[in-house]
């Protein structure tokens, strides 16, 4: 699987809200994940979303969302691991994490290290035609207050449509793990 990662957190650049008026806590009740549309409509990301809200995580999740395209000519197929034609279809998804503790990610340059590090964890795993995007963020937090938060950009490529969210769903779980094992940043 490819993966890589940046910063967009100057002007412009959109702001991870952590408490939206819309949130189900999952760390307070991963039950809830029943109340979440995408995640009952598309299994795997509640599985990725109950693995992400755990105690163990080291971080938790504010957001998501999912998407179908069929704009060949925007993808690569390189840029997904995949044989050519591999990317005339794309489903994909985005979840917004957010750090467990208070004193993870306190600086860009600790939230890059981490960015890093899954990164490099993403593209050792076994599988093709999908892609993972890390995007460094402004998170607002309570008490009205500026953190660090991620936006994971995961998508998943075919020759049709049904290929592209087979490849979307492959990848969720395996994500979830990678980004749930605590390096030694935390």
């Amino acid at each position: 699987m490819e993966a890589d990662w940046e910063f967009e957190i100057g002007g412009g650049a959109p702001v991870i809200e952590a408490w939206w008026p819309g949130l189900i806590d999952l760390r307070r009740s991963p039950a809830s994940v029943i109340d979440i549309a995408e995640a009952v409509d598309f299994p795997e990301l509640g599985d990725a979303l109950i693995l992400l809200n755990a105690t163990s995580s080291p971080v938790w999740t504010s957001k998501c969302g999912v998407w179908e395209s069929d704009e060949a000519e925007r993808f690569d197929a390189d840029e997904f691991d995949a044989p050519a034609g591999g990317t005339a279809h794309t489903h994909g998804c985005y979840i917004d994490l957010l750090p467990q503790g208070e004193k993870q990610w306190t600086s860009t340059v600790a939230i890059a290290a981490e960015c890093r590090i899954w990164s490099a964890k993403l593209r050792s795993l076994p599988l093709r035609s999908c892609r993972a995007d890390l995007i460094i963020r402004r998170a607002f937090t309570p008490p009205e207050r500026m953190h660090l938060g991620v936006t994971v950009y995961l998508t998943g490529g075919g020759s049709t449509a049904a290929q592209a969210f087979e490849a979307l769903a492959a990848m969720m779980v395996p994500i979830a793990g990678v980004l749930c094992d605590r390096s030694t940043l935390q």
